[in-house]
This record gives C-alpha cells, structure tokens and sequence, in this order.
C-alpha cells in the first residue's frame, strides 16, 4: 500500500457512530421496571401518607417482597446497601431470601423493623414518599432505571464499533463460525490452526483475547476494534500497547494484527496514536472501512 498521510488520515474520524438504540435501552428499561411493578404499586399506597412509619411497617409486615424495590429507588443495582453515620456503620439488606439485615436481629423482632424505617428516615424515601414529591413509583423508577441504562453507553459504544466492522467483514464475504470468528483467546487460535503465538503471549503467561479473527488461505489475522468519542489516559495506553502487539506480531510469519479505530476523542492524544499510525502497517478507520479495505487486506 502506499504511503499514508497521518493528518489526513486523521482528519477523517468520526463524531460518533451512534444509532438509534445507543442513548437509551428502553427495551431494558421497560422490562426491569415491569419485574418489579407490581411491588411498586404496592409502595405507591405510602405516598402522601400522614403516618408514614406506621404504615412502612405495617406494609412490609404483609408485604415484606416490596423490600426488594428499595434499593432501585436509590438508584441502587445491589441487594445490599452499606450505611454509616454517628451511630455505625451497618450493611441493610434488601433480598426478601435473607432477611433480615443484621443477622443478630431476628425477623419480625421489633429491631428488625426499626433498622429498616431508621434507613428509609435517613435516606430521605419517607420525604419522598408522605410529602408528595412523587405522586407514582412506577413512573419514578422508569425515570431512575432510564438514568442508570445511561451509563451504558460506554459499553455499548464499544459494541457498535465491532458491530460496524463485523458488517463489513461479512460483506467482503467472510462467514462467521467458518472463515471468521468473533471473541477469539489466543490459545483458542493456537489450537485451531496449530500456530505458535507464544511471542504475543509471553510465552503462554498472557490471555490475549481478538474481538475478532479472520482465516484465509494464507494468513490469520487478528483483529482489535474500539471507537472513542472522548479523550483520556486510556487512549494514550491503548495506542502504546498496540503498537507492541504489532511489533510482536511481526515475527510471526502467519500471523497480523490489524487494528481498527476511530472517534475524535484520539485527537487528544494523537501523538501516541501517530506513533503507532508510523510504524504499524495495519490501522485503518471508518473511511478505510467504506473505501474497501478489507478487500484489500485480507487476502
């Protein structure tokens, strides 16, 4: 191939490769909140209640299930919740299986119903729920669980890159379980196709894992993808640790690494990335992708 231009080359990324499904999951939402819907509606008779603690214990005496949804209403994925103040430090739990939360307080003890009325007091539910600041929990956790599939979009960032270069594998012809792979550990390779990669491996100390593999008649060629729309330290490690994997990977005659990537985040850090972009013949992005690359590479 010939010579690239790092400038140009990176003056093609991307903004973003976002779709529709990236922001949101509400799929996910709907069917978190529905798993517990019915306990909130049972919660929902505490809002606005003039005896808020009476009506707590009285509700989780006949209903202790509800206990479950706590924890969500707080924005919490667990089932246990670690507090502390000037009176200690206590782990409450919330899984309606291991009740209660100290294990020297029996269930249905008077301190057993104390604990968790003193959490909800000083977590701020009990204001929540008896001064109407919510008026339906179901319509409040739908909200909470929206804000916490938020944080997945970093994860689900990194999938659309390997969804987008696994549709262009796929459309230079190449068959997923026959001449591509997704997901591959070195020794997976190793045992497939009988190749030493001790060198990428350090000498079977590592697990290196490719998001994907493609085998053709003359070559394996190992495959890293990632997209990043924000800078950070990650990317300069990143760029740095590639460069050594390719380096590795050069004095291994049936082997290639081949990186791709993109995202305007690497344009602060693009001094590590030129680095790797100088001495690695193999890092292509999105705009290589569309104009073909993958024909041309893997032969």
């Amino acid at each position: 191939m010939p010579n690239r231009d790092f400038k140009i080359w990176l003056s093609g990324f991307r903004d973003s490769i976002a779709n529709y499904s990236y922001y949101i999951d509400f799929e996910k939402v709907y069917k978190n909140v529905n798993s517990i819907k019915i306990e909130l509606n049972i919660l929902n008779s505490l809002v606005g209640s003039k005896h808020i603690e009476t009506d707590f214990e009285n509700l989780i005496r006949r209903y202790p299930e509800v206990l479950k949804c706590i924890p969500l209403l707080l924005a919490v994925r667990a089932n246990e919740i670690y507090c502390q103040d000037e009176n200690g430090g206590y782990v409450f739990q919330f899984d309606v299986n291991r009740r209660p939360p100290f294990d020297k307080y029996p269930p249905n003890s008077h301190i057993y119903y104390e604990s968790y009325k003193y959490f909800m007091r000083e977590t701020g539910l009990f204001d929540l729920l008896e001064n109407n600041i919510v008026n339906n929990l179901v319509d409040y956790t739908t909200g909470v669980e929206t804000g916490l599939d938020s944080n997945g979009r970093k994860n689900r960032g990194g999938h659309l890159m390997e969804d987008l270069v696994e549709s262009f594998i796929q459309k230079a012809g190449f068959i997923k379980g026959v001449n591509y792979f997704k997901e591959m550990y070195i020794h997976q390779i190793t045992e497939k196709w009988n190749i030493d990669l001790s060198a990428i491996s350090n000498q079977g100390k590592m697990e290196k894992r490719f998001d994907f593999v493609v085998k053709t008649s003359n070559m394996i060629y190992g495959i890293e993808t990632n997209f990043y729309g924000g800078g950070g330290s990650k990317l300069n490690e990143t760029a740095r640790s590639y460069k050594t994997l390719f380096l590795e990977t050069e004095t291994i005659d049936e082997f290639t690494f081949v990186w791709f990537t993109d995202g305007k985040g690497w344009k602060s850090a693009r001094n590590n990335l030129e680095e790797t972009f100088d001495v690695m013949q193999h890092i292509y992005n999105i705009k290589d992708l569309e104009e073909s690359i993958i024909d041309v590479v893997f032969k």
